[in-house]
Order: C-alpha cells, then sequence, then structure tokens
C-alpha cells in the first residue's frame, strides 16, 4: 500500500626500478604520519558509515569524505529525513567488489530521503533501491559496473519503487544488465539531466502514473528510454512525458538475464512503449537507433502474455502523441532475423525501417467502424516521420506503412 503523502519533495603509486649491476638497493620511505593515519581512517570508514546509517535521526546528514571505500556488504537506511552526501561522484566512490552479502549497495526504506555526490560501483544486485518512500531526492549519483556490460552485472542502477514524489537529476548509470535509471510502481516523478550509457534499459518507467523525463541522455544501450506497463503489478501506469533528450545510437547487444521483461529489446531501441497509455514523446533527438528510433507495442508481441495476465490489465498502448523529435538515422540495420528480412522485403537491401514501428494491435472492444476513437489513437505528427503497422494481430501478415 501507498503511505499518504505528508511532505512536499521537494602515490599513484608510480615505482621505477633502475637495475645497473648490482646497484645498491635503497631502503623504502617511512610512511608519514599523516599518511597513516588517512589510510587507518580509510580502512575505518565502511563501519563507521554503517554505524552512522543504523543511529541516524531525521534530519540528520551524514558526510562522505572524499576517497574509495571499498564494502563487503550492503548498506541499509531506514530512518526519515536523512541525506547521504559525498564530495563529489568522482571523489566518492563506495566500491562493492568484493560484496559477499546482501542484494544491493544501498537499501533505503524511509521518507524525504537525499543521496547526492558520491559513486556507488560494482555492487553485486541493484546500485541504490529506495522502497516505498516519499519524497525522495537522488542528485549526481553514479551508479557503474567498471568491467562494462555483462549479464552478471547487477540488475538496476538507481531503483526507486513503490514510491511518490521522486526526483532523479544528474545522475550517471553504465553498464546495469536491466535497466540504468528506474522508476517503477511509482508517483509524481520527475527524471531530468541524467547520462544513462552501455545498460540493457538505459532510462525505464513502469507502471507509474505522471512521470517526466527530460533533459537526459540515454546512448549506447541496448534500449534507450522504455515507457512499459507490466501485468500483475500493484499498480498500472500512464501519462508519461518523454521530452527534450537526446536518444542516440542505442545500438549495444542485448546483455539481460533471460526471461526478463528487458531481455527481449531488440538492440538498436530508440524509445519503447509497451502497453502504456497517455505517452507524450515531444521534442527529443532521436536517431542512429538501427532497429527503430521509436516502438510502439503491446504485450501481445512479447513473451509477457503467454502466462495470462488479470481481467484488469489493459495489454493495449493507447493515447500516444508523437510530435517534434528530430530522427534520422535509424532502422537501418535491425535486430533480429524476422526484422532484417522485413527491411529487405519491404524497403531492399539499402533502405531502412521507418522511425516509428507498431506492432499494430488494439482493442476491439473500443473500436467504433473499426477504429479508436480519436482520443486513444496513436497519433504521430512529426515532419518526415512514417509509422510501419506491422500487423501484429494477423501473425504480421500485412505489415504496412500507415
Amino acid at each position: 500500500m501507498m503511505k499518504t503523502v505528508r511532505r512536499t519533495m521537494v602515490g599513484v603509486c608510480a615505482i621505477a626500478i633502475a637495475m645497473a649491476g648490482c646497484a645498491k638497493k635503497e631502503a623504502s620511505a617511512p610512511v608519514s604520519g599523516d599518511s597513516a593515519a588517512s589510510s587507518a581512517a580509510n580502512a575505518d570508514f565502511p563501519a563507521t558509515l554503517m554505524r552512522q546509517l543504523l543511529d541516524a535521526k531525521p534530519g540528520d546528514v551524514i558526510e562522505l569524505p572524499e576517497g574509495k571505500f571499498s564494502f563487503d556488504r550492503s548498506l541499509s537506511l531506514a530512518v526519515d529525513g536523512v541525506t547521504i552526501r559525498g564530495k563529489g561522484m568522482d571523489k566518492t566512490i563506495l566500491s562493492f567488489k568484493d560484496q559477499v552479502a546482501g542484494a544491493e549497495g544501498l537499501l533505503v526504506t524511509a521518507d524525504d530521503f537525499t543521496a547526492e555526490d558520491f559513486a556507488i560501483e560494482d555492487t553485486k544486485g541493484d546500485g541504490l533501491k529506495v522502497n516505498e518512500g516519499e519524497n525522495i531526492v537522488i542528485r549526481r549519483v553514479r551508479v557503474e559496473w567498471t568491467g562494462g556490460p555483462k549479464t552478471e552485472n547487477g540488475a538496476y542502477g538507481l531503483y526507486p519503487v513503490q514510491s511518490e514524489n521522486v526526483l532523479l537529476e544528474g545522475n550517471v548509470v553504465i553498464a546495469s544488465s536491466d535497466a540504468g535509471v528506474y522508476v517503477g510502481q511509482s508517483r509524481n516523478v520527475v527524471v531530468r539531466g541524467n547520462r544513462a550509457e552501455w545498460n540493457v534499459a538505459g532510462i525505464e518507467i513502469e507502471n507509474t502514473f505522471d512521470a517526466d523525463v527530460y533533459d537526459n541522455i540515454a546512448t549506447n544501450n541496448t534500449g534507450g528510454v522504455l515507457v512499459f506497463n507490466m501485468p500483475d503489478l500493484s499498480q498500472p501506469g500512464a501519462r508519461t512525458r518523454v521530452f527534450r533528450n537526446k536518444i542516440t545510437d542505442n545500438n549495444t547487444k542485448n546483455f539481460g538475464v533471460p526471461g526478463t521483461a528487458v531481455a527481449n529489446i531488440p538492440a538498436g531501441s530508440g524509445v519503447v512503449i509497451n502497453s502504456n497509455d497517455h505517452v507524450e514523446i515531444f521534442d527529443n533527438d532521436i536517431t542512429g537507433n538501427k532497429t527503430a528510433n521509436i516502438i510502439i507495442a503491446s504485450v501481445f508481441s512479447t513473451d509477457l502474455s503467454k502466462d495470462g495476465m488479470s481481467d484488469e490489465f489493459d495489454p493495449y498502448p493507447e493515447a500516444i502523441y508523437v510530435a517534434g523529435n528530430r530522427m534520422g538515422g535509424g532502422g537501418k540495420d535491425p535486430d533480429g532475423l524476422e526484422f532484417q528480412a522485413l527491411k529487405v522485403a519491404m524497403f531492399g537491401l539499402t533502405g531502412a525501417l521507418p522511425d516509428v514501428v507498431w506492432d499494430g494491435y488494439v482493442d476491439p472492444a473500443k473500436t467504433v467502424d473499426g477504429k479508436l476513437p480519436d482520443e486513444l489513437r496513436i497519433c504521430v505528427e512529426n515532419d518526415g516521420a512514417e509509422v510501419l503497422n506491422l500487423d501484429g494481430p494477423n501473425g504480421n501478415k500485412a505489415p504496412r506503412l500507415v
């Protein structure tokens, strides 16, 4: 159950050894008192931070020093009204490379939480997860798996779920095996000024009401920006606006865990809308995504429908508006044999799939004379953008431009 909102969210170690015959070996210089003290402080800091999180009180600001600190187990915070602040996403680094316990880097189950100006690296699972929080601010936080894209990486970088009044701003997420910046089953969300790169999904809004996604960079992911409704979750979602983003060259081979929803995302997907309603995509640069710059689909085009859906779930994408985007260079080398064959059959070896690809599913119960009412249609008013209807309900037998 969602909680009631109470407040507004507001040395170099460079060692040169010269060997000339049997030159005399010099003794190492002693470690200075300051260096020894600093080394000891760094070693003690993980335990100190764990105590600070356990002993925190509302209103506390936990200051993280500059340096790289190693943790072998998850951190957690369960106290409202706490801020965690570092010295910068490249200056304060919490490394979980040697993690042996816990499913996240930092798990927060609290309201009025702010995280800013630090990095979380190489977690076993998710980077920073917030569960059932209100008034959540995460800004200028970097989450990265430093070995690059791998299926073994943690699933989510920044992961607020079942939360309300969420701001994700100025963050960087690299190499998540599911979604870099993810917001799920939440309400009243702003995702702005972030950079998502080398993830399976760069930015994902899932089963969430009223999200604005703008001024972000999503590049080199498998899919740039995803707006999904998934069956059998605690709430559906609707009313997402995606604008003023740079969603370019998202062509990384899918390295998601088999069986997960994102494992089916074709490499080369710019924006993907699946079974979500009232989605606006406008004033973006969406270019160079080799399968399609925009894909609009129902769960019927995925494996998600095979296990059945509740009667309450609406599987059809409706009231989708695409306008004023700068698109081009997409669809030239689509992922998967079916898309490749379709491209050649319809547009030739040197052609490309159109900017917008739609699977063609509509809710027959809502049609009038075979068409959806205007307010539920997929409306593309984007200069030069064509829409390819894949004719999914008929087994893709007669794909056509519409």
